[in-house]
């Protein structure tokens, strides 16, 4: 697989240092053949009336409706997943997610940073509004899905190679949501540092109640290796310590359910995937994260996203990436719609 990467400079602080931050272009998605499948062997399909009896009160019956309706009638019998029902409060599956991704350092690393403030809501909005077109069924909630802490490809300006945003640019995203009734997802790229200790760092964010995490794979650095110079990976093990350390906030502080997104477009981004836990206070989003034309891009669903299922799906688009030299553009939300599993999480770059 091919790498594209990007090293933007940008000037940060009253030294105008200069500082490296990757583009967050992700690789073009492994070409894998189509072939015609061979009916598997599996469990029988699941019944979400199966599912884990959480003893906070929900509307079960409902709930099951919705998780029912994004599996599409999945022949196989992987989708729906059974697990715990949520706490009171949870967004998915209720709700749709679309988001806006980016660095508002950079106009190159997503949308979010690539116009200014008025425009890019619009835009979203405009989004949320296409989205809610095609499924009137889930109502759709605008996000800004931020990168708080940036791989880095120089060590100039920290040691384990990534770089932690200023709080006062977080603090704006967090005002530019609350004026769009939205959520926040502050997402990381741990570089040679640790996801629970990067997300440590942001735990006062956490705390608020329309903030949640995002978490890549592919710039975690386990032996020594610069990002961009390899694709990283999360162990099920190091995943679920993100989820114990989400779940202890939200009983701590009595908040609904976080969401905790993370990105994948490869198959050994995330290993042992059947040991990642759900919690009542967690729900996960594996969110396809690679670019690419449409067929490209189905195929690297289904190998990756479909075949090995955790909880809830998401489908990242990127405006420039996903159509250059591809006169077949974006996927709609009506194409979305049809894939099995239907993604319930919708990233922009």
């Amino acid at each position: 697989m091919k790498k594209h990467f990007y090293i933007v400079s940008i000037l940060i602080g009253s030294l105008l240092s200069l500082l490296f931050i990757q583009s967050c272009d992700k690789a073009k998605t492994a070409s894998i053949p189509v072939k015609k499948e061979v009916p598997e062997k599996t469990k029988p399909t699941t019944d979400p009336s199966d599912l884990i009896e959480n003893p906070e009160s929900i509307d079960t019956a409902f709930y099951n409706n919705k998780i029912r309706g994004l599996s599409n009638n999945d022949p196989s019998g992987r989708w729906p997943v059974k697990t715990v029902y949520p706490l009171p409060g949870a967004i998915l599956p209720y709700k749709r997610v679309v988001a806006f991704y980016g660095n508002l350092f950079s106009t190159r690393m997503g949308i979010l940073g690539e116009l200014p403030k008025k425009q890019m809501l619009k835009k979203l909005q405009e989004e949320v509004f296409r989205w809610e077109t095609a499924d009137s069924t889930t109502p759709v909630v605008p996000a800004l899905h931020y990168i708080a802490v940036t791989a880095q490809g120089s060590n100039s300006s920290s040691s384990k190679y990534r770089l932690r945003m200023p709080f006062y640019q977080i603090d704006t995203i967090v005002d530019w949501a609350k004026s769009i009734d939205g959520l926040v997802f502050l997402d990381i790229q741990v570089g040679q540092s640790t996801v629970t200790e990067e997300a440590a760092t942001l735990e006062k964010y956490l705390q608020l109640p329309n903030v949640h995490l995002g978490i890549d794979p592919e710039f975690s650095m386990k032996n020594g290796e610069i990002p961009n110079t390899k694709i990283g990976s999360y162990s099920a093990d190091e995943i679920n310590e993100i989820v114990d350390f989400l779940a202890k906030i939200v009983r701590q502080n009595q908040l609904p359910p976080k969401i905790l997104v993370v990105h994948r477009f490869t198959q050994n981004m995330i290993t042992n995937y059947k040991k990642i836990k759900i919690v009542p206070e967690v729900q996960i989003v594996i969110n396809m994260d690679g670019f690419g034309n449409k067929t490209l891009k189905k195929s690297t669903y289904r190998a990756y996203i479909y075949k090995e299922p955790v909880q809830f799906t998401g489908f990242k688009l990127f405006y420039k990436n996903d159509t250059r030299d591809n006169s077949s553009g974006l996927y709609t939300p009506e194409e979305l719609l049809d894939f099995i599993p239907i993604p319930i999480y919708i990233q922009y770059q």
